[in-house]
């Protein structure tokens, strides 16, 4: 299996401090407009999807569904993680622009 660049790029994300992890953490960062990107777990609750998904669309935030909570957590080394924000311009497009290229992503 070949290495995932979007996960790469989460681990160095998370590593040069521009990735923020938890519920309401990530929410506080949308709605003051600090996230460029924010990854939703795909075994995430209905509810949590939903939530996450109105509040990026409201401020025009893109929003990807991706991966299990358990690779995310991996990817940035910690346990598992439903919900991730990328707080950085250039770090959001390049992951923004990895997961577009792969097929299983939802990215509005």
């Amino acid at each position: 299996m070949k290495p995932d660049k979007a996960l790469s790029s989460l681990g160095m994300a998370m590593r040069a401090g521009k990735l923020i992890t938890g519920d309401e953490i990530v929410l506080k960062a949308v709605r003051g407009r600090k996230a460029s990107l924010v990854i939703v777990a795909g075994d995430a609750s209905d509810n949590t999807k939903k939530k996450f998904r109105d509040k990026c669309g409201t401020y025009g935030i893109q929003l990807a569904e991706a991966y299990d909570r358990e690779q995310l957590g991996r990817a940035i080394g910690k346990p598992e993680r439903v919900v991730l924000a990328v707080t950085d311009m250039q770090f959001g497009k390049i992951i923004g622009n990895h997961l577009s290229q792969n097929t299983e992503v939802d990215l509005n």
